[in-house]
């Protein structure tokens, strides 16, 4: 199951350049793995001064995160909004992904949810290498419109 990125477009609120990610590859109700190659666009809209740091990584995260939440959850149970309130136990085992050739692998597993929250455990690989990993918490707004 192939998504690519104007699907995707249509499931997190990131419109381009911000919608970073290039494909879906496989996902189910516990976990999405996507890919990406924006990390080497001179204008992605995250680098300063020429480099896209490191930690710029969350951001491909919360963006599967989001696509995951869409996918899982159905459009019937979407919620109104998404925030991200929470980065724990972050590690980063390079400075930049700017200078990485090969695309990004992007994983985020369900670590546990309920009507309120949702916290995932993500990964970014290249080239069957850990770049960084964590741990995100998302409070959904779910309320009555």
């Amino acid at each position: 199951m192939n998504l690519g990125p104007a699907e995707i477009a249509a499931l997190i609120p990131h419109a381009a350049p911000m919608s970073l990610l290039a494909g879906i590859r496989d996902w189910d109700e516990q976990a999405i793995h996507c890919v990406a190659s924006s990390h080497r666009d001179p204008d992605n809209p995250l680098r300063r001064g020429g480099r896209l740091h490191a930690v710029c990584g969350v951001e491909y995260a919360s963006q599967a995160m989001a696509a995951h939440g869409m996918l899982a959850g159905g459009l019937a149970q979407r919620p109104r909004s998404g925030y991200l309130v929470s980065v724990r136990e972050l590690v980063c085992h390079v400075a930049y992904l700017d200078d990485l050739a090969e695309e990004l692998a992007v994983d985020a597993g369900k670590f546990s949810s309920d009507e309120l929250r949702v916290i995932y455990n993500f990964s970014l690989g290249c080239g069957g290498r850990e770049l960084m990993r964590g741990r995100a918490a998302v409070l959904l707004d779910a309320g009555s419109p």
